[in-house]
């Protein structure tokens, strides 16, 4: 998925999300994207065996092992890493599959899209969510969306 309408339906729909490689070191970019989420109203489960805690979040060693459904799964692995991913993934019953910058793995997707998820991959889930939502264009960054209309906030509905 790579079009504006899309990638905003999915972070509109998504209320949960389990990010996979989070990592408790505040200079990480995937602490940095999760505390980003976080503080925008969605819920964030932290999944890596290497913590017990991140974000003040309860901290999983893997996604079958997260009590709780699981809207989108944020991948912060090396891509050969996320093969084993997708099953997680279905097995829990998530909705998206989602791969950070620099996480491509074209066969990861398209078993993850013959498995029903929808696939967003190589983008960064904070940077999509200041873009599409009105975050990034207050620093004078061009966005790309053309429009006289702010979109509603996910956490306002």
């Amino acid at each position: 998925m790579d079009d504006i309408d899309g990638l905003r339906r999915v972070l509109l729909g998504t209320r949960s999300i389990a990010v996979v490689g989070l990592s408790a070191n505040w200079h990480r970019p995937s602490n940095f994207a999760a505390k980003y989420m976080l503080e925008h109203g969605y819920t964030i489960i932290p999944v890596n065996p290497a913590y017990d805690e991140v974000l003040g979040q309860k901290c999983y060693p893997s996604l079958r092992d997260v009590p709780v459904p699981v809207d989108m799964v944020d991948v912060f692995r090396k891509p050969e890493d996320v093969p084993p991913l997708v099953d997680d993934a279905v097995a829990i019953g998530a909705k998206t599959f989602w791969m950070q910058l620099g996480v491509i793995n074209e066969e990861a997707a398209r078993r993850a899209e013959a498995a029903g998820l929808q696939v967003v991959m190589d983008r960064c889930v904070k940077i999509e969510h200041a873009r599409l939502f009105g975050g990034l264009n207050w620093a004078g960054v061009n966005t790309g969306v053309i429009s006289s209309k702010r979109p509603l906030l996910p956490n306002v509905r």
